[in-house]
């Protein structure tokens, strides 16, 4: 099985859903014990909270894109990185204290709204209809 027939399938998909998914929900309780410490010094725990929060909702609706037939993969990439650069950097920022990092959080936030956009917007053509 190659990797290119894996994807007609949609499992390179699932493979980022499920991992995005999985880190949403690990950095969350890292987050929330681990590193409470460190966010409660910098007063960013209700920053890694909102990154958290966002991460694992739309890994979640990764999973459904994913899963769904006929998939809607230009949706799907949006989604992910909106993830990366919104909580991503929200992550860090959170962590680091260091400001500049957050500029990225309105990008991945262009990304996310525009994912939800073309969601809408997605009609399932013949060329989605294959995985």
């Amino acid at each position: 099985m190659s990797l290119f027939s894996n994807w007609e399938r949609g499992g390179v998909m699932r493979v980022v859903a499920s991992t995005l998914g999985f880190a949403a929900v690990a950095l969350g309780a890292f987050g929330a014990h681990a590193l409470k410490p460190t966010l409660t010094a910098l007063a960013t725990m209700e920053i890694w909270q909102t990154a958290s929060f966002y991460h694992l909702t739309h890994a979640v609706l990764l999973v459904c894109i994913a899963l769904a037939r006929p998939t809607a993969r230009f949706c799907f990439w949006f989604f992910v990185v909106g993830i990366l650069l919104f909580s991503g950097s929200l992550y860090l920022f959170a962590l680091t204290g260091i400001k500049v990092i957050a500029v990225a959080a309105p990008v991945g936030g262009f990304f996310l709204l525009s994912g939800w956009i073309f969601l809408a917007l997605h009609r399932g053509g013949e060329a989605d209809a294959r995985t």
